[in-house]
């Protein structure tokens, strides 16, 4: 039974491998179509246009972008020319606020002085109260004298500083010639006397000196203080 099995497979078999080539053909599942060249290229073609499409797009938003952060920096930097700008502003002022407010305190100096520089060369006529009165001034003196070295100490410590004059040359950027002096032995244009003293802030003029300069040569000059009086 088993033979007869085994003869009948094999006869099939053979049956099968002498069918012909089409009859195979018929059997199998058909196959795609492959594509021909024509469609092939209007497929690569169409692939080409929507790539150039896209990279126009996309130079497109980078020009945008650009425009955008060419706007932003530029928007940006008009807002740090503009802080600058404030910020010079108000150092001006408080710069000028401070100038006048110093002027002020050299004008309480200036009558500080004078009035110390009076009270100590007081000297009372006649023999009435005299000495009250050499005690009197003297204490006057004493006392202005207080204020005004508290004074200077107060704009020290704010920068401003005298300016140096008597002996040195004139110099018409930081002094004013008030008065001409005549003496031979002194040269020509040394300030010989400082009616107004002038003081510098943090090394630059706040206001300028009123001397009296030697000038040999000039017929209304008069006569130059003596070196001891000058000092």
């Amino acid at each position: 039974m088993e033979r007869a099995m085994q003869e009948d497979l094999a006869e099939r078999l053979r049956a099968y491998l002498d069918q012909p080539q089409q009859a195979i053909a018929a059997h199998a599942p058909p196959t795609a179509e492959a594509p021909d060249l024509f469609s092939l290229l209007a497929e690569l073609a169409g692939l080409k246009n929507e790539v150039k499409l896209e990279s126009r797009q996309l130079k497109a938003a980078l020009d945008e972008f650009r425009g955008l952060f060419e706007a932003l920096e530029a928007a940006q930097a008009r807002a740090e020319e503009d802080h600058r700008r404030r910020r010079e502003q108000e150092r001006a002022t408080q710069a000028r606020e401070r100038k006048d407010l110093l002027l002020e305190l050299l004008d309480l100096r200036d009558r500080l002085q004078a009035g110390h520089g009076t009270a100590a060369g007081y000297r009372p006529r006649g023999l009435s109260g005299r000495r009250k009165l050499r005690a009197f001034a003297g204490s006057m003196a004493e006392g202005l004298g207080m204020n005004l070295r508290r004074l200077d100490e107060i704009l020290a410590r704010r920068g401003v500083q005298p300016l140096p004059v008597l002996g040195r040359s004139f110099d018409p950027y930081r002094m004013h010639a008030v008065e001409l002096a005549s003496d031979p032995e002194r040269a020509h244009g040394e300030v010989v006397a400082e009616l107004r003293p002038g003081f510098l802030l943090d090394d630059e003029l706040l206001r300028p000196a009123e001397v009296v300069v030697n000038r040999p040569d000039a017929q209304d000059a008069l006569p130059a203080p003596s070196r001891q009086d000058s000092e």
